[in-house]
């Protein structure tokens, strides 16, 4: 079988392919590129495995013109830049020791070996400089059906790594074949080992999740998590129910995991998922939006077009209620909406006692869904 692109054709990448190859190494596509080249998905990293060990890789690069970052070369991973395209290019590896949270490596010269240590089949697939699928552990079987399986025994894996757990529910949801049900023995062995999530750093966690939550639909996998008891130790207190109503409710909308993630709930998910400044103050004002009623004029005018709509269709599937008529005209005359009085028109008035009026002509515009005109506040 074969795979096929502009990423695999691309002369930057075929130029390292060449360089590698010409010096007597392998030079292997692996991951998510050949994984998504194969379901017929957008190819957005390139990442390259190859027997040359870190060092070698870079003094052939630098060799041929081409930029090499250190990202991580203590763990074999170097990033060469050839002509504007990034790679990352990693030398074959076994573990040597695992911890749950970090990994000791040994460098290799066996693909077989690489690909052993991976998380799932699906992502154990090579490819090489022509586009000729590798594949050292059958998983392609796997990928055509739309299948997520562990790599060998499921425990074994995630006690390497206990982000797998909850890399399982994201490949899940993007990958896999949703009528397929999820595989018994990986998801058993999520659920028996799902305190080891308590282990793993606040940013991981919220990487993770945030990943989840912005596939097409990640309500099945969000259920199996539940169901696995994983959901309620990354978000305590979590509700999966309103996530499938939402999904419809947004009836193709781009996904946006804050919007999903209102409708989830759970203490405290800011800072359990080390969301930024920006994040947790957008997710804040969807949750508060979602049980202040506000109408969708006003929710407009307070969070902008896009949180207001985010606020509304949360508020929708977690009150399993419809949404209101022409909501989202209703939005985008909000959000286009100002405030008609100006301190100015209230020259009578000074310090608190102005501020004090503005706000009371505020909330009685705010009350009018902003319809009342200049003259009427002031009148």
């Amino acid at each position: 079988m074969q795979v096929s692109g502009a990423w695999l054709t691309h002369p930057g990448t075929q130029a390292l392919c060449a360089v590698l190859e010409g010096a007597g190494y392998q030079a292997l596509f692996v991951g998510g590129c050949v994984r998504n080249a194969l379901l017929g998905a957008a190819v957005s990293d390139v990442d390259i495995s190859t027997d040359a060990q870190p060092e070698i890789v870079t003094i052939l690069a630098e060799k041929a013109g081409f930029k090499v970052v250190p990202t991580g070369i203590d763990h074999g991973t170097v990033t060469v830049i050839a002509q504007g395209v990034p790679h990352e290019v990693t030398t074959f590896r076994r573990d040597v020791e695992t911890d749950g949270r970090h990994a000791v490596v040994a460098f290799s010269t066996d693909v077989a070996e690489d690909a052993a240590r991976r998380d799932f089949t699906m992502n154990a697939l090579y490819a090489d400089a022509r586009g000729a699928v590798i594949d050292p552990l059958g998983g392609l079987p796997d990928l055509l059906a739309r299948r997520l399986r562990f790599v060998g025994d499921p425990e074994t894996r995630i006690r390497e790594d206990y982000l797998r757990i909850l890399r399982f529910f994201r490949f899940h949801a993007w990958y896999a074949d949703p009528e397929g049900g999820m595989d018994a023995e990986g998801l058993a062995a999520c659920a028996a080992l799902s305190a080891g999530i308590e282990t793993l750093s606040a940013e991981r966690v919220g990487a993770e999740v945030k990943k989840l939550l912005t596939a097409p639909d990640p309500a099945p996998a969000v259920a199996s998590m539940a169901q696995a008891g994983v959901l309620g130790l990354v978000l305590p207190g979590a509700d999966a129910r309103a996530l499938a109503p939402l999904v419809h409710l947004e009836n193709g909308a781009p996904p946006r995991a804050l919007r999903r993630l209102a409708a989830l709930a759970g203490e405290n998910p800011a800072d359990r998922l080390r969301l930024s400044r920006a994040e947790s103050r957008d997710l804040a004002s969807l949750r508060a939006a979602i049980g202040d009623m506000s109408p969708p004029a006003v929710l407009g005018w307070r969070l902008g077009a896009d949180l207001a709509a985010d606020a509304l269709l949360a508020r929708a599937a977690v009150l399993e209620s419809p949404l209101p008529p022409g909501w989202q005209a209703e939005v985008a005359r909000g959000a286009a909406s100002t405030f008609p009085v100006k301190a100015a028109d209230l020259p009578h008035l000074t310090g608190p006692a102005l501020g004090a009026e503005l706000k009371r002509l505020q909330q009685i515009w705010l009350s009018g869904d902003l319809r009342p005109t200049r003259d009427d506040l002031l009148n």
